[in-house]
């Protein structure tokens, strides 16, 4: 058995299967896709990769399914997906996922694709070993009795990603007990195959959902969701637009490239904005408005809409249409709050038996913010003219 000391959980002990796993070029390209993507213009030291954080949920994955009692065929099919659930993922992560979303209708977590047609040595990974890629695939999109362990409320991807960002961030909010997280998962139902169960958390450990609840919130809050690294990823999606059309790049290629890659050719075919992300030479915050400022259309509107607002905007400026980013995010929402968690001998939503979720999402609704932005030079008059055309409403708080 291989062994990796990682930084957040010191030894990861890798299985024959995982080992061969990590050799292939599918995995070793994750190395060169940075984990938290533009969040690491506001963190410096937020220079960890999506390999280092699959090898963690592959970890974590491990020691969850020995105490779940599940059959070993589908505990290797489990580690399997685990190891490989970021595969998917474009350059710069969820920066340019919708991008390709769009493009071709999938997620990142949707890897049918590449376990069954693109990569042949990931599937030869896995035939050789017993294993079939369309069962393991699923298991990644969340299928199944256990997919929610790999893709869900209670997911192992959630567990590594919040403290390992946090680490390396420096912060101290992720703060999760990925210890106890893990040992007390629990199938209820099912026949041990994990068919026909659910995935929940035992019998007293309410505080412990809702600590990565809150753990979730605040990393949104201070990381995640930080105004620099919003600014620079609305820069980076109209910059990809901007290559897309202008190289004629079929988007499977675009999704296979590393973050290097992708910089390299935004700053060579796309220079003005490319060489700003480069040099971190960012647009400015014309306007950020609380979610009472937007009308409830504007809330829910689409990439069309925003495009469309960001060309009307800019025309009344008179500026080019790239001068002008208009950043409306999807409705607040904690997914997390859906986790099961075992009260008094029945499985209940965390939101049913936790009175910490009506605050949290409070906050969450109250830290909703749209954002629209431009060079430093054109932030009043884009303001002034963001604020007609999306129909803000005044309250009182500042605008950035």
């Amino acid at each position: 058995m291989k062994a990796i000391k990682d930084s957040v959980h010191g030894h990861v002990r890798l299985g024959e299967v995982a080992a061969e796993l990590v050799d292939t070029p599918a995995f070793q390209r994750l190395r060169h896709i940075k984990q938290l993507s533009t969040v690491r213009l506001v963190y410096p030291s937020a220079n960890h990769t999506r390999f280092e954080h699959s090898l963690g949920v592959y970890h974590l994955a491990r020691s969850a399914i020995e105490g779940l009692g599940v059959d070993d065929d589908t505990a290797a099919h489990v580690r399997a997906a685990a190891m490989l659930h970021d595969v998917g993922h474009g350059p710069y992560g969820h920066q340019t996922e919708g991008i390709i979303r769009r493009a071709t209708g999938r997620d990142h977590d949707d890897v049918r694709w590449l376990l069954t047609d693109a990569d042949r040595e990931v599937c030869q990974v896995l035939e050789r070993n017993g294993l079939d890629p369309e069962r393991v695939a699923a298991l990644i999109d969340g299928e199944g009795a256990l997919g929610p362990l790999v893709s869900g409320e209670l997911d192992v991807d959630r567990m590594d990603y919040l403290v390992r960002d946090a680490h390396h961030t420096g912060v101290p909010y992720g703060t999760v007990d990925t210890g106890r997280l893990v040992t007390e998962l629990r199938l209820i139902g099912g026949d041990g195959s994990g068919t026909a169960a659910d995935l929940v958390l035992d019998e007293g450990n309410v505080a412990t959902a809702e600590s990565l609840l809150v753990a979730r919130s605040l990393m949104n809050a201070v990381v995640y969701r930080h105004h620099v690294s919003r600014v620079a990823g609305a820069m980076l999606e109209r910059a990809c637009e901007r290559y897309l059309d202008r190289t004629g790049t079929e988007v499977e290629a675009f999704r296979r490239m590393a973050d290097h890659d992708l910089l390299v050719a935004l700053r060579d075919r796309v220079p003005g904005l490319g060489e700003r992300i480069e040099r971190r030479d960012l647009y400015k915050r014309a306007v950020w408005a609380g979610i009472d400022e937007v009308p409830a259309g504007t809330v829910d509107a689409g990439r069309a809409e925003e495009r469309a607002a960001e060309r009307e905007i800019a025309d009344a400026v008179g500026v080019d249409h790239d001068a002008v980013l208009v950043d409306i995010p999807s409705r607040p929402a904690l997914k997390e709050a859906g986790s099961a968690v075992v009260v008094d001998g029945v499985p209940q939503r965390l939101e049913d038996a936790s009175e910490l979720v009506t605050g949290l999402r409070a906050a969450e609704r109250r830290r909703w913010t749209l954002g629209v932005y431009c060079p430093a030079e054109r932030v009043d008059a884009v303001a002034a003219a963001a604020r007609d055309v999306l129909g803000l409403r005044a309250t009182g708080r500042p605008s950035a």
